[in-house]
């Protein structure tokens, strides 16, 4: 897969991902030609539009999401947006990535395998969110319905939560997002735990910013291209 090929691969396959999430709060939004936008106010840290395509203008985003209230966003995939001139404010940028398909997976201490239950995907958001109840919430039992979507969690030899990460496949990729380590566990062990659960043949993708960025691509991960996120002021 040539690199253009594998950034329109992450792109809708991180939609995807932010459909499903939505979907398991009780609205999964629409897929236009060059936008995935949602017409209510999204959970937690999701947004409410992603472009799919690199010629997506702003029309395609904002006629389809609710500004009836500051606090909108969206998700600019090949950033190539301006919408400070709509009254939006550039919230991050990042950049997306990919692993190759067939690199070796670095050897992870501790079980690493799929959260099947609602008491365990509790724990496991409880771990991800470090206690924080509300944030926790965010990732509802519907979620564990979904075939596309796996909820990895490793644990240690004494129960304790090491690390985890979201699955998201799609026909040639698997998406790895909201991964995270608990206390003094490395996060590169982390993304070498979740990576040993992706489907054989498939490219990893996802997107990271900042010393986030580091552990990534210490476990065999390449950029791929900037995105940003605007946030409706």
């Amino acid at each position: 897969m040539i690199i253009d090929a594998v950034l329109a691969e992450a792109v809708r396959n991180n939609a995807e991902w932010c459909r499903a999430m939505c979907a398991a709060h009780g609205h999964p939004g629409t897929f236009g030609p060059r936008a995935w936008t949602h017409d209510r106010r999204t959970p937690l840290y999701y947004p409410d539009a992603v472009t799919l395509t690199g010629d997506a203008k702003a029309g395609d985003v904002l006629t389809g999401i609710d500004r009836s209230t500051p606090g909108a966003s969206v998700k600019d995939s090949y950033a190539r947006l301006d919408l400070a001139a709509e009254g939006f404010r550039l919230l991050f940028e990042a950049q997306w990535i990919h692993r190759p398909a067939g690199l070796p997976v670095p050897p992870a201490p501790g079980d690493w395998r799929a959260v099947r239950t609602p008491d365990e995907l509790a724990a496991w958001a409880l771990a991800w969110s470090d206690g924080d109840a509300e944030e926790a919430a965010l990732f509802r039992p519907e979620l564990l319905a979904d075939p596309a979507t796996t909820i990895v969690a490793g644990h240690g030899a004494d129960g304790r939560i090491l690390g985890g990460a979201v699955l998201s496949a799609s026909a040639r990729v698997t998406g790895v997002s909201n991964l995270f380590a608990t206390g003094d566990t490395d996060p590169a062990v982390a993304w070498a735990g979740c990576l040993g659960l992706v489907p054989d043949g498939h490219v990893a993708v996802g997107y990271e910013s900042g010393d986030d960025l580091t552990p990534a691509l210490a476990t065999g991960f390449r950029e791929t291209g900037p995105l940003r996120v605007w946030l409706d002021a």
